[in-house]
């Protein structure tokens, strides 16, 4: 055990040392970000580099992305606008226009083939982004410049794209607004949806890549500000662009976000003292009394406020619950001002963020029970029958289930037994042939949460057969540990699906780690005390 130790200690001070030195983020780039950038700013250096980059991610299907079909529309329709605006373009330059106009074809006929009512996938402002897309696909159509190119066939004739049900009604009355006001500061992320619609006059001033966006911040260069304010927005594309290979990522910089998902899931087994300072510094870096946000330019919002609160709480400097308390609602936190649907990881992290408050200060608790009560209320509420919870920031449920289960099992509730045991019911019920979890196949990185939340439960009920499930399990995650550069899906959700590699790599950690813990417990207690395989608590 002690050498297990030792391992995940080193593999710990590795991880969080490369991500010290990191000021970006691990996460690959976005096929749907650099084909907007290739639309909105041609003139940015790499240009035909990105263009030939687009058509070999192109699927065999015609469609762009990863994930199930429905999560493809975006990347799909990103990558044929920014295709027609260079076929459509006086000088086109790079791969030629007749390979230009049959990948978009091809795109376009895989977007007529999409089940017309979804569903589609809850990511960052699908609603305002799949309707802008379309109409200016259907404007590049339009024009008589890609009338005389054969390889479009039907789409050179007059066919058009219809705009999904569900979408128009949403997207005018955001588009309403921002003609009327101007762009709300939660849909700058995504200004590349909305910027023809804001008066120019009213179009913001970014500070660093507009939103933490480099789509939204071409979107901005697009409406020909100031000179010296475009050529510092050119400076942070190129600048971004160099960090990639000359591609772009859907937020940038990923610091605050993945610092802080990377130090808390260290902790779940024990975060090493070799890594405390360093946590502790990005603690003093990220916390902030006006509230956390999750990059640059982005809104302060209550996940990433509730996660500086736990870490800082975790590794014995806790801080001032103030900022956490601006979301508050009534029932629940709010994840932003301006929010639409509630999260129920936005929430499960702050009632583990006030669980740990309380712990460091207890003399402080009891004030802070009532809110911490109501938060687990809202979360019992949300649990689906079939004993998972889902959210909006993640494909999975494993990933949503683990934080309510840890957030409900560290809050001690004796009522929340129930939904405890129905998400590891859950859990049981679905774990694949090969010991792995999945929501579309099995992944290293479900399968760390589904072992988490099977933890989790054992701890206030025993589960029959978690043992073997767990044992089962731990072989996918020794497996996917001793795989250099183990490639895991895209399951977060941004404005496409992505993959924060760093906070997935410390998911597997953790959880290995955890089932190493517990085997050398089971092997030192006395028997009579782990032989309850199949029996109910």
């Amino acid at each position: 055990m002690r050498r297990a130790t030792r391992a995940y200690g080193s593999q710990a001070v590795r991880l969080v040392t490369d991500i010290d030195h990191d000021p970006w983020g691990s996460v690959r780039a976005s096929l749907y970000e650099t084909a907007r950038v290739v639309s909105l700013a041609p003139r940015l250096p790499g240009h035909e580099p990105r263009l030939t980059w687009l058509l070999e991610q192109q699927l065999k299907d015609g469609s762009w992305g990863e994930g199930p079909v429905p999560y493809r529309l975006l990347p799909t329709l990103s990558a044929v606008d920014a295709l027609l605006s260079v076929v459509r373009s006086d000088n086109p330059s790079g791969p030629g226009r007749e390979q230009l106009a049959a990948a978009a074809a091809a795109g376009l006929a895989a977007v007529r083939n999409l089940p017309p009512a979804g569903p589609w996938p809850d990511t960052a402002a699908i609603e305002i982004l799949v309707p802008s897309l379309i109409d200016q696909i259907n404007n590049h159509l339009g024009q008589h410049t890609i009338e005389v190119t054969s390889s479009l066939g039907p789409w050179s004739r007059g066919a058009r794209l219809d705009v999904p049900h569900g979408f128009a009604l949403r997207h005018e009355q955001v588009a309403q607004r921002c003609r009327s006001e101007s762009a709300p500061l939660k849909l700058h992320h995504t200004f590349e949806g909305v910027f023809r619609h804001v008066p120019q006059s009213a179009v913001p001033a970014p500070d660093g890549l507009l939103g933490s966006s480099p789509a939204a911040t071409a979107a901005w260069l697009a409406t020909s500000p100031s000179f010296g304010q475009s050529t510092k927005a050119v400076t942070e594309l190129r600048t971004v662009a160099r960090r990639y290979g000359g591609l772009f990522p859907e937020a940038a910089p990923l610091k605050a976000v993945e610092r802080l998902w990377v130090a808390a899931a260290l902790a779940g087994p024990g975060l090493p003292p070799a890594c405390t300072a360093t946590v502790r510094a990005w603690i003093h870096d990220i916390y902030d009394t006006a509230g956390v946000r999750g990059a640059p330019g982005l809104m302060p919002d209550a996940d990433d406020t509730a996660m500086a609160v736990l870490v800082a709480a975790l590794v014995g400097e806790p801080r001032d619950l103030a900022p956490l308390a601006a979301f508050w609602s009534g029932t629940h936190f709010d994840c932003y001002v301006g929010e639409d649907t509630g999260s129920v990881t936005a929430n499960a992290h702050a009632l583990q963020a006030l669980d740990a408050y309380a712990r460091c200060r207890p003399t402080e608790a009891a004030a802070h029970r009532p809110r911490m009560d109501l938060v687990a209320d809202w979360l019992l509420a949300q649990q689906q029958p079939d004993g998972a919870w889902p959210d909006k920031w993640h494909a999975s449920p494993y990933y949503a289930t683990e934080r309510c289960v840890t957030a409900l099992t560290h809050h001690g509730r004796p009522d929340a037994r129930a939904a405890l045991r129905s998400a590891a019911d859950w859990v049981m019920a679905t774990q694949r042939d090969d010991g792995s979890w999945g929501i579309w196949s099995g992944t290293a990185e479900e399968t760390a949460y589904a072992v988490k939340i099977l933890l989790a439960a054992q701890t206030v009920l025993h589960q029959p057969g978690a043992d073997r499930a767990l044992h089962r399990a731990e072989a996918v995650l020794e497996a996917a540990s001793r795989t250099p550069g183990h490639r895991h899906p895209a399951l977060w959700h941004d404005k496409t699906l992505y993959a924060p590699y760093a906070m997935i790599q410390a998911e597997v950690m953790a959880a290995l780690q955890m089932l190493r813990m517990r085997r050398e417990t089971q092997r030192t207690e006395p028997a009579h005390e782990r032989d309850t395989e199949g029996t109910a608590s």
